[in-house]
């Protein structure tokens, strides 16, 4: 069983600082296990008081939409799909889980393989911010967000890239 380990984190967190300095916008960072258990999380100088609470939701939100179905592959998407088919089933998760359902982009799952090992989240900058950071400080370190052999159904991706479309992400595919 492959797991995550804080040194990756760690690396994961300097590569995020590197680009949130670079855009001048300082935020949170969290990263959690497959199980949506909290691994590591800093916040920057500067960034806002409830911004950690935000980044380790977003992560845990992805760890556990992502485990329910190949049709999370990010915060984006979980969002998106909520939106057109059933917001109270959102409201409700949040509600069941203490608040700690969040869905933003700038969160993404974890895969060592094809195994689920972790999510992150990153909060502090606006939604496509937290994107472009996380998905930078994500391929820098070599952090993989599908499964290498990846069995997602075409029509699951097809939809995916549906989402992506219109939320402006057209250039992102799955």
């Amino acid at each position: 069983m492959a797991r995550l380990k804080v040194a990756e984190c760690r690396r994961f967190f300097k590569a995020v600082s590197e680009k949130a300095s670079e855009m001048g916008v300082p935020v949170a960072m969290a990263v959690v296990n497959a199980e949506g258990h909290l691994l590591a999380l800093e916040r920057m100088d500067e960034a806002g008081f409830i911004t950690p609470e935000i980044a380790w939701s977003k992560a845990f939100t992805v760890a556990a939409f992502r485990s329910m179905s190949p049709r999370f592959p990010d915060g984006l998407t979980i969002q998106q799909w909520f939106k057109e088919r059933n917001p109270q089933m959102l409201m409700n998760a949040s509600m069941f889980t203490g608040g700690r359902v969040v869905v933003s982009g700038g969160c993404a799952p974890i895969f060592k393989g094809d195994e689920l090992v972790g999510a992150y989240g990153v909060s502090g900058g606006t939604s496509d911010q937290d994107e472009v950071m996380a998905r930078w400080a994500r391929e820098k370190i070599g952090w993989a967000h599908t499964k290498r052999n990846d069995d997602t159904p075409q029509d699951v991706k097809d939809h995916i890239n549906q989402i992506y479309d219109k939320v402006g992400l057209g250039k992102q595919k799955l």
